[in-house]
């Protein structure tokens, strides 16, 4: 099972993602920001789906997509931006970095599976 990696800044946020996703059957990953994620995508992890934070200090969620799109096992993994921005510019700015798609903050957890099952739908 390749776990759903979750990369925030907010312990609370990781802490309750977390909870929804083992819930739910799901494997998971956590990073707290930008840097720690992508040592651990170099160190060889391979996740289903990757759940970004679009704040976060040191690195954006979007610098972090472009830097994972870079990889050549992140060029085809979903990555999904959770956050409390909803202006289109922003979203226009994830996307052409290669987001897959785009939550606002808060998401719903029945929400949040249903994205999860449409976009990898191999996690579990």
């Amino acid at each position: 099972m390749k776990p759903i990696f979750l990369v925030d800044d907010s312990p609370t946020i990781l802490m309750s993602m977390t909870d929804i996703l083992t819930k739910a059957g799901y494997a998971v990953e956590k990073a707290a920001n930008g840097p720690e994620a992508l040592k651990k995508a170099q160190g060889g992890l391979q996740p289903a789906l990757v759940i970004t934070d679009y704040h976060m200090p040191g690195m954006t969620g979007v610098e972090l997509i472009r830097e994972l799109r870079k990889q050549a096992g992140f060029r085809f993994t979903p990555i999904l931006v959770l956050t409390t921005e909803s202006q289109q510019d922003k979203r226009t700015e994830a996307k052409s970095a290669g987001a897959t798609g785009w939550l606002v903050k808060p998401v719903a957890s029945d929400q949040l599976l249903q994205v999860i099952k449409q976009v990898a739908p191999t996690a579990r």
